[in-house]
């Protein structure tokens, strides 16, 4: 049992200091201003904002090998214990655009995985039924148009691992988008060329969210609106944004929450350095880029991103930690477990000093 003392959180937008948090059995069980009870290990927070761990909902690799390239439950487990000291305690890793015998490695490597998982949410397949003329970085000749027979395999297959599908909606058929919302698959709209109306159709008939906006898709025209005049003018469309000033500046970041606010959260996109396989990603300054020089990841961590949205585009520290963790929670339908200091959730919390360096990371009230 574990009682957090003298710490500083938020509840909503209210800033609460001077109580405790009480953990037992790796859950929040109250938080109060008793005086701690005996058999009560003390940690003090010594004026340290406590935050939820944050929740990385697309992230290829952290702390050696590329996911897709060692698709095994041990790369996996380096993800997992490598994003938990850099506050990241809840992630989906991401597949991209790729041979079947590949996005299948990485289903069994994900089965093989999650009873040993601590921070591991599952997979995000991101592809290959998306738009060619809106690849990216994803390799062409493995796109393609998904039928409702292969994704009912892969589903089946999946046995639960696959928890959120990026898709281009304009070219699918009816059937499959339908079939994926009746099996509970968050849906992001993404590497897609639709139009205004396709997205606002896509986000009405069962897609939840947006892969990384404005990346891979149209650019907003004032005469033509398309896919991200749509997520922003949606009433419930959330999107993806990666806030390394490099995919997308910081002024149209800032402008982007001013129309989003609860409905945006952030993401990685992080890669690791990788010279095998079909993705070689190599670090070029601040980002990642493939051998022909294409963008294909960030280099940043989910709490960088926080930072940049305080120090560059006047979002207040409140705000840019809901960005992290409370609005992907939301997404997921995972907020009763994690994404918010709410008693009964698990006890994934982060310290970050006044500075807001990292001090300190509990996944389910373990120190790590």
């Amino acid at each position: 049992m574990i009682a957090i003392t003298n710490s500083q959180f938020f509840n909503e937008d209210l800033l609460i200091q001077g109580q405790t948090i009480f953990i037992e059995d790796g859950k929040i069980k109250r938080i109060s201003n008793e005086v701690v009870p005996e058999g009560y290990k003390i940690i003090d927070a010594a004026g340290d904002y406590v935050s939820p761990g944050f929740i990385d909902l697309q992230i290829y690799g952290s702390g050696g090998n590329l996911f897709s390239a060692y698709p095994t439950a041990d790369t996996l487990k380096q993800m997992d214990e490598d994003l938990m000291t850099k506050g990241t305690t809840g992630f989906l890793a991401c597949v991209a655009t790729n041979s079947p015998e590949i996005v299948y490695q990485c289903l069994d490597a994900a089965k093989a995985y999650r009873n040993q998982a601590n921070g591991f949410l599952g997979l995000h397949l991101e592809g290959p039924y998306i738009n060619p003329k809106r690849r990216g970085a994803h390799i062409e000749k493995y796109i393609y148009k998904a039928t409702l027979d292969e994704v009912k395999h892969l589903l089946d297959y999946a046995d639960g691992t696959v928890k959120m599908m990026t898709i281009a909606a304009e070219l699918q058929d009816e059937e499959v988008i339908n079939y994926l919302v009746d099996q509970g698959i968050v849906l992001s709209l993404g590497h897609s060329d639709a139009d205004f109306k396709q997205a606002m159709d896509a986000y009405n008939n069962g897609f939840k969210t947006t892969t990384h906006l404005f990346n891979a898709m149209p650019s907003i025209h004032h005469r033509a609106p398309n896919l991200p005049v749509a997520a922003m003018n949606h009433p419930t469309a959330m999107a993806s944004i990666i806030a390394d000033g490099c995919h997308v500046d910081f002024e149209v970041l800032k402008m982007t929450y001013k129309a989003m606010k609860d409905r945006l959260f952030l993401i990685t996109d992080a890669v690791t350095a990788c010279g095998i396989g079909p993705y070689q990603h190599e670090l070029r300054g601040d980002k990642f880029v493939t051998t022909d020089g294409t963008l294909s990841g960030s280099n940043i961590t989910l709490l960088e991103a926080v930072q940049n949205c305080i120090n560059h585009c006047d979002i207040p520290l409140v705000e840019a930690l809901k960005l992290a963790s409370k609005n992907p929670a939301l997404l997921m339908g995972i907020l009763s477990k994690k994404g918010a200091l709410d008693v009964g959730n698990d006890a994934d919390l982060v310290f970050l000093s006044p500075e807001l360096q990292l001090k300190k990371v509990f996944v389910k009230g373990l120190h790590i």
